[in-house]
């Protein structure tokens, strides 16, 4: 008769002993902190009767958005161009299609550190001929302190947990077995939730005076930490 071996795709419970009781417990923390960084997106459009005259407006109105941004200086964090297109617009003409029309866009991203300078700036973008605006979406830079501080939060909260078990049990924690990282992040995703996003576009002449700049309210970001930790226990007299 063959001793029965443990199977090996089942893990290792970590059970405690007599000697060494063990408490699992899970630490969590949610914080509401206010934004770092705000992104905006930028669509330059054109449109010409053929291809070359398409091309020419558009790269003379991407080159006057690019210089509106960079004018903010130190406001400005990140400035990146994304999707660029030409594209014909066909039109029946007797039994055959031609070229009615060509219409250019460009993207462009730009990320704000100054929110003053950030409701002047979309402002201003979106008071310039054929351009759209997008935004602002809200966020915290991956290394922000406020993650450090919800996983902080987090630990002190399983700690507390573990030793409120151990007295109702009077007895007092021992060791700290295990601290599995379960999750600390922004609910929020690289590009934040629509809430709080404006959107605008001009699809006329630019107006002679610089209109007012918007007012707009940072939105509050929400971070959370969640963790799992085991301790052992003094062994309590039950």
């Amino acid at each position: 008769m063959t001793a029965a071996t443990p199977d090996a795709s089942q893990p290792a419970v970590p059970y405690g002993t007599p000697e060494a009781p063990r408490i699992a417990v899970r630490g969590e923390a949610r914080l509401e902190v206010d934004p770092e960084i705000a992104r905006i997106g930028i669509t330059v459009a054109a449109r010409g009767r053929d291809r070359r005259s398409a091309l020419d407006d558009l790269t003379r109105r991407n080159a006057g958005v690019l210089d509106l941004i960079k004018s903010y200086g130190d406001a400005v964090e990140r400035l990146e161009t994304g999707a660029f297109s030409i594209t014909p617009e066909l039109t029946k003409h007797g039994r055959g299609e031609r070229v009615r029309t060509y219409h250019g866009s460009v993207r462009v991203t730009a990320e704000l550190t100054d929110f003053t300078a950030l409701g002047e700036l979309t402002t201003r973008l979106a008071d310039l001929d054929l351009t759209r605006v997008d935004g602002p979406w809200w966020a915290l830079r991956p290394d922000s302190p406020a993650h450090r501080e919800a996983r902080k939060k987090a630990v002190h909260e399983a700690v507390q947990r573990a030793r409120e078990y151990a007295d109702a049990l009077g007895t007092t924690l021992a060791a700290l077995v295990e601290l599995a990282d379960i999750g600390a992040e922004s609910t929020p995703p690289a590009y934040p939730q629509a809430p709080g996003r404006m959107r605008s576009a001009a699809y006329a002449g630019a107006a002679e005076d610089t209109p007012a700049p918007l007012d707009l309210e940072p939105q509050r970001q929400r971070v959370h930490a969640q963790i799992n930790a085991r301790f052992t226990m003094v062994p309590p007299q039950l």
